[in-house]
């Protein structure tokens, strides 16, 4: 794979998956605008970057905002006069915030409106706005999702409709956007072990090994693993493929529910297990 002298444009590339998939596409050859809200860890990544060897811009971005989805467009033509690839994935509270938790009766309208802003009418304003620029250079959108848009989670209104609208969305957007020379794809990650979560699982190893025995390839995932799928999804090996949802993630959303049970049952029987939740 070879992105010289394209532009990559990653929401949320300061860290963790996004953070993967910024050198990631760097260490291939693309110039990368890191798009995040968290600027003092936008430029730590974007040293990275220019230390291996790679050009790499960095604006402040809160991609629930309409200006500043367009002004991360601007900017980014500005400085590199180009788009090829669009990579949507910022979005890092989750499940873990309690602003966004609970079920519908628990959440507040507020905290509603203000994590579906970020998980899917960021992704729709990403392309409306870098729409007209992949155009051109007949480029890629990739949407981060999750296998929490797959399978649901008790109470995750929020974080569980957000993700299952972003594979909605990544589907519809393909068939608009396939005659115009763009494809549209998504990902679905298992749990990766980004910088924040290593430093949770560092604290309780055992809380670990407990997660990676519930993935057939017995390990949990870490941020390359996910930028190697999104790199695939936007080179030229890739160009037969629209619409579609990869799912990486180490085989956990394919077991059997009722054997799986059984299994970590078994498992926690015979192990001092340390639960994270």
């Amino acid at each position: 794979m070879d992105f010289s002298g394209k532009v990559t444009i990653v929401t949320g590339g300061a860290l963790g998956i996004g953070g993967g998939i910024s050198r990631k596409f760097a260490e291939k050859g693309s110039k990368i605008v890191i798009a995040d809200i968290d600027l003092d860890s936008a430029n730590m990544n974007s040293k990275k970057i220019e230390d291996m060897g790679g050009k790499c811009e960095v604006i402040k971005t809160d991609v629930s905002k309409s200006e500043d989805i367009e002004n991360m467009v601007k900017f980014t033509i500005e400085k590199y006069g180009r788009i090829d690839n669009l990579i949507q994935n910022a979005f890092s509270t989750g499940n873990f915030s309690e602003e966004f938790s609970g079920s519908a009766m628990k959440v507040s309208e507020e905290g509603w409106d203000k994590g579906i802003a970020m998980l899917q009418k960021a992704i729709f304003l990403g392309a409306k706005f870098a729409g007209k620029e992949l155009i051109k250079n007949n480029g890629n959108i990739i949407n981060i999702s999750s296998v929490h848009g797959l399978l649901m989670s008790k109470n995750a209104i929020v974080y569980e409709s957000g993700k299952s609208a972003v594979i909605g969305m990544t589907k519809q957007m393909a068939c608009d956007f396939g005659p115009l020379g763009v494809r549209v794809n998504a990902i679905c990650p298992g749990h990766i072990v980004t910088e924040k979560m290593e430093v949770r699982w560092k604290e309780m190893p055992k809380g670990l090994k407990f997660f990676e025995e519930q993935y057939p390839v017995r390990r949990t995932g870490v941020p390359e693993d996910i930028a190697n799928g999104v790199a695939f999804l936007c080179s030229e090996e890739a160009s037969f493929i629209t619409g579609h949802s990869l799912v990486i993630d180490g085989g956990l959303s394919i077991q059997l529910q009722e054997d799986f049970g059984v299994d970590q049952a078994k498992y926690a029987q015979s192990h001092d297990v340390e639960f994270p939740y």
